[in-house]
């Protein structure tokens, strides 16, 4: 997937927003397509199939939250990055985006050369796991199927968002190690996303509530590690 043809999906019940957005990201050659609220998404994003959804939370009709839930459920969009942009920055706000299927998370206000660079990072890691090797990875009474993006925790099957399966494969490569927390930054988020490390807190927690507490140690003050 080329960048300069990547195809975004923007959706906001601000037409502002959509201006300037669109404007931004156009101007970067990516093929943007936009939607005031979810059910209209739903039926674009069936339509153009796109690289790269960005979703508001709070908008008329359907809000994000479902049309992100809905949008997962279509095998059309397997492959599609889903990520929102919102000025809701609440921790519970975030978990329902993770919980929807989000690869991530971004609140407003922002500079549009910084989202602009957010979304050049998503499309640039997204391309980087198509192309990567096959592989199951067993570690203890876990097995991660790199390659379909799922897990099988004690002979059950999980799906997990994007981000957490990213997260969790990068723990689990290492059972023991401590990663600190700007090292999974750069390689579970790249180094050009700006994101808080409440991001980091919130998938760990959500791990956590799949696989039990005992699997994931907290190193206070540098970052976490996995335990078998």
């Amino acid at each position: 997937m080329s960048e300069v043809k990547a195809k975004i999906l923007l959706v906001d019940d601000e037409p502002d927003i959509l201006e300037i957005v669109s404007y931004n990201l156009k101007n970067e050659g990516y093929q943007v397509f936009t939607a005031e609220n979810g059910e209209k998404a739903l039926k674009k994003a069936k339509k153009h199939h796109p690289d790269l959804v960005i979703l508001d939370v709070m908008m008329p009709v359907m809000d994000g939250i479902e049309a992100c839930e809905r949008m997962r459920k279509m095998p059309e969009l397997d492959g599609t990055i889903v990520t929102f942009l919102t000025a809701r920055g609440e921790d519970y706000s975030m978990i329902a985006g993770f919980d929807a299927g989000a690869d991530d998370y971004i609140t407003k206000p922002i500079k549009p050369r910084v989202l602009v660079s957010k979304v050049k990072s998503l499309l640039r890691r997204n391309t980087g796991s198509n192309q990567s090797d096959s592989n199951v990875v067993k570690v203890g009474d876990l097995v991660i199927d790199k390659d379909q993006y799922k897990i099988i925790y004690k002979k059950d099957e999980i799906l997990l968002p994007r981000k957490e399966f990213e997260l969790l494969s990068l723990l689990t490569s290492k059972p023991g190690k401590v990663f600190k927390r700007e090292e999974i930054l750069e390689i579970v988020w790249g180094n050009e996303v700006v994101v808080g490390g409440r991001t980091i807190d919130v998938h760990i927690r959500k791990l956590r509530e799949k696989l039990g507490d005992k699997k994931f140690k907290t190193v206070k003050g540098v970052g976490y590690k996995y335990v078998k």
